[in-house]
Formats: structure tokens, sequence, C-alpha cells
């Protein structure tokens, strides 16, 4: 699970009142199918939703028969009762899911509900289920020592449903408070299964020969990012075809003012130990809404090595319940699928890029082009939408700040703004201006660090319902987060404080 699945029974006290607005009836629901139909919902057009009630966590996805494979926490007795379950859905694209339904069902053993974990397809048999079994190995509280511990869940019919292997961990709780969220992986040069699991501020290292037995190897500690939660490790070979291991883990680092999202280290790995070419980690995503993060590998390509694909949960655990979708009876959006390649940079550091997927292109039912706008101060563009993909290469001169305001209203006082404070040396993204989760309005401008020097930069910003999702220049730096404009603000102004900027080719394509 995540750290904050403890946090979650809390949460679903305070969400309780939200009860009442939860279809009571065949008539609401008729009412809500017709508002889906109309297009007046706040359900996103793209982006992966749960079908009803809750969800939070993805698990890593999973390449089979053709298509992937990823489950979720969800749980079906949202806001009126706790515990999580594993949903599935399959994609062949990445971007048109397929509800598969529940495949693990929570309380169905003494251990409670499961929680976040990792699955693996046994393609050698290691474990014993036969070859090609889909292995599951997550978090559940145990029943016998009350503490976190890592139980195993297969299946024989292609990941439909699992079966628990026994009511026993396959790794028990050695005494500390956070023992949970196992991601495993196959480590071909030692040929051997190893999980990294997140033990509160530390990541541990295990290693097992048939998925049932796990040996500790070692661990790597953090620093003042505080307690760490869906850890991630992988192998990657950068631009200038040197390889690197990356680990990385979904953290909260806000008290000492870093994001709340992904951090990841680049270094080796030696099948045993971890070890970070920087003690500071970087981010991949500077956003309010970009938490318990995955990465996976490409399963079409035969190159796994050099690209990798991302999502992660949008939403924040400060503010989590707090969304009109739970009008519609939901509450639950992924980030779209992102492609990850690993650089090499002028600062001689090793950086995950990231950028939309191409297979949202297939979304495309119209494009605008503008070749040239030239802007001192703002103008807004012919062109209004919800659903869309923009991109522009802009430059200055002597500049305070520039940026593009997203989904305006007609009297341009709402909107959501995306740009570079030159002056101040970041870009961001400012929601304040709009409908947005955050009650007590702290967390309104997201900011990451941007080299004004450059005077020019490349920006994509995908919007949907109720997201937005800047990628500048080649992706280095992200930011995700949640909004919530009114249904009917679909405006777009370019805008400059103190000076001139010009937008090139600028494109928006928009999305069914």
């Amino acid at each position: 699970m995540s750290l904050n699945q403890k946090m979650f029974v809390l949460s679903i006290c305070a969400g309780i009142f939200m009860a009442m607005l939860l279809p009571a009836s065949q008539t609401e629901k008729t009412e809500k199918t017709k508002k889906t139909q109309s297009g007046s919902t706040y359900r996103a057009a793209f982006h992966l939703t749960t079908p009803d009630k809750w969800k939070n966590d993805p698990q890593k996805p999973v390449y089979f028969n053709g298509k992937y494979h990823y489950y979720y926490l969800y749980n079906r007795d949202y806001p009126k009762g706790n515990g999580t379950e594993w949903r599935h859905a399959s994609s062949s694209d990445l971007v048109h899911w397929e509800d598969e339904g529940v495949a693990i069902p929570k309380y169905t053993n003494k251990n409670g509900d499961p929680w976040s974990g990792s699955v693996v397809v046994d393609s050698n048999n290691t474990a014993g289920f036969g070859k090609g079994a889909i292995v599951a190995i997550m978090t559940q509280p145990s029943a016998d020592s009350g503490k976190e511990e890592q139980f195993l869940w297969y299946s024989t019919n292609g990941g439909k449903t699992f079966a628990p292997y026994g009511e026993k961990p396959v790794l028990a709780n050695p005494g500390s408070v956070d023992f949970r969220d196992p991601k495993v992986i196959w480590d071909e040069q030692e040929q051997k299964w190893v999980m990294a699991l997140a033990e509160g501020t530390k990541i541990g290292f295990y290693e097992s020969r048939n998925l049932k037995e796990w040996r500790y190897t070692g661990g790597f500690q953090t620093n003042n990012i505080g307690i760490v939660e869906c850890p991630d490790l992988f192998k990657m070979r950068a631009n200038d075809g040197t390889y690197k291991w990356v680990l990385g883990a979904s953290a909260n680092a806000k008290p000492s003012g870093k994001p709340n999202t992904f951090a990841y280290w680049t270094g080796s790995y030696n099948g045993k130990d971890f070890a970070a070419d920087h003690e500071e980690p970087q981010w991949l995503d500077y956003g309010f809404d970009w938490y318990a993060g995955v990465t996976f590998e490409d399963g079409e390509s035969s190159d796994k090595y050099a690209k990798r694909y991302a999502l992660a949960w949008m939403n924040n655990w400060d503010y989590s319940n707090d969304t009109p979708t739970e009008q519609e009876g939901f509450n639950g959006t992924d980030s779209i699928v992102r492609q990850l390649q690993l650089k090499h940079y002028e600062d001689n550091i090793y950086s995950l890029a990231s950028q939309p997927i191409s297979q949202l292109d297939k979304l495309t039912v119209s494009t605008e082009y503008d070749e040239k706008i030239k802007v001192n101060g703002s103008k807004t563009l012919p062109v209004k939408g919800d659903t869309y993909r923009l991109d522009a290469d802009i430059s200055w001169s002597d500049i305070k700040n520039v940026g593009i305001r997203l989904r305006e209203s007609e009297n341009q006082k709402r909107h959501i703004d995306a740009g570079i404070f030159v002056q101040g040396g970041y870009s961001y993204v400012n929601r304040g201006f709009t409908g947005q989760p955050d009650s007590t309005r702290t967390y309104l401008e997201s900011r990451a660090p941007f080299d004004a020097s450059k005077k020019k930069a490349h920006i994509t910003v995908i919007v949907d319902k109720t997201t937005v999702e800047l990628f500048i220049d080649d992706g280095r730096i992200t930011q995700s987060n949640q909004a919530f404009p009114k249904l009917h603000d679909k405006g777009i102004t370019l805008f400059t404080e103190n000076g001139t900027a010009v937008f090139e080719h600028l494109t928006v394509k928009h999305f069914e």
C-alpha cells in the first residue's frame, strides 16, 4: 500500500459526508449517464479513471498475451468503508483501457486487504505454479503479527483471478514499522529475482530463486525526503551508450521544500546493493499530483534498455477526497503514460527525460497550427478546448514572465497558468485562479528549476478535463497537477509580463 493506507482510514472519515452525493437511485444513475454522454462530466477523456468508487496506487503493468495488464488499488466501498483490492485493466496501446474487474478481492483471507506490490510473469516456472504463471507479491497486514508483511498470490488463468499461496508471508517483518510495497524484477545476469522494499527512510534489497523464499542482501538509505514508498529498480542505456541502474521511490519531501512525487537516483547495482552517483535525488515530476509512480518495460520492443514507460496516481493525500468527480460516483485518475529515456546532460548528470507517448496521437481529431505569434501582454487564440496537446517553441530576450493560460473563462478571470517565471528562474503550473482541490490554498503553484540564461524553451502541455501535465524542453522537467475548471471554460491565451516573447510552431492537437 501507500503509507497513506493508514491515513486513508482517516481520510475516509473526512469523506463520509460526500456519500449523499453518490448515486442513490436508478434515476440518478440514468441522469449521470446522460451527463456523460452529453460531455457534461468531470471524467477524464483519455486518462484512465476508476469506473466507480475509489482508486489510488498503480501496480507496475506487465506485458503478456499481446496486451499490457495493469492492476491498481481499488475500494468498492468508498466512501463508507475501508480496505483496498486489486482491480485489473488491460490495453494494447496504453491509451485505451478495458476494465477487467477485480482480480484480488479484499478480505478473502485472514490477512485482510491487499495493498501495493508488483506482478511478474514467471516464464521459467521458478515458483512451480506453471510456466507463464502470473505471480503477485504484495503487502498485507499480517493476522499473526499485526505487522506489514509480504504475501504471494498467483494466477494460472492469465491474470484474471489470483489465489493466495497460503496464509503465511513469503517475507516476514523483521521488526520494522514500515515494511511495504515490494517491487520485484528479474535479474538476468544473476538469474534470480530481486525485490526492492520500502522500509521507512531506507530501501531494502532481497533476492530469491523461486519467489517464495527471500534473503536480505543490502539497503539504500535516503536522506531528508521523508518516508519512502513504492520503490522501483531498473536498468537503462543512456543516449551516450552508458548503462545505468535507476533506483526510485515515492516520497513526501515537502517539509524540506522538495516535491511530493517520485525521487530517483542513477548509479550501479551489483546484484546485492545499490550505489548512487549522487546523494541528492532527482525528481521525475515537480507537480502536486504524481504519486505512487511505477515504470515498466516496452513489451513490444526487443531493446528493453533504451526506453521505459511510466504512470502515476494523479492525487495527493493532503486533499485526496476533495474532488467534484465524487458527485459522479468516482474518485481516481491516473496520469497519462509517459515514455522515459535516460540522457547524459552537460552538467555531467544522467537524468530521466519524459515525453507523452506517441500513441496519444491516435486520439487526434483535428489540428491547429500557427507558425509565429509575437506577444507583448496577452493574445487570446481563436482556439478552444478541454482535451488536447499543445506544443510551442518560446523565445525572448528580456522578460519577466511568459506562459499560457489554459481552460480560461470567457471573462478571463478563471484560468490555469503554465509558464516560465524568467526572473525567478523557474517554470510553474498555477491552478489558483480556477477550481482546485486544496481547500487550504497551500498548494496552488508548483515550481521547478529553469535555467533562464537559455532565453528559450519548448513547452508541451497535455490538457484533459481535470488535469494539466507540463513538459519543458525534452521533459527533464515535468509538472503534473489536478484542477477542476468549470466545464465550459475552454479558452487559451498566450501572455507575457515586462517584455516580448515569440511563440513559434504553436500546435494544438485536439483529442477525442
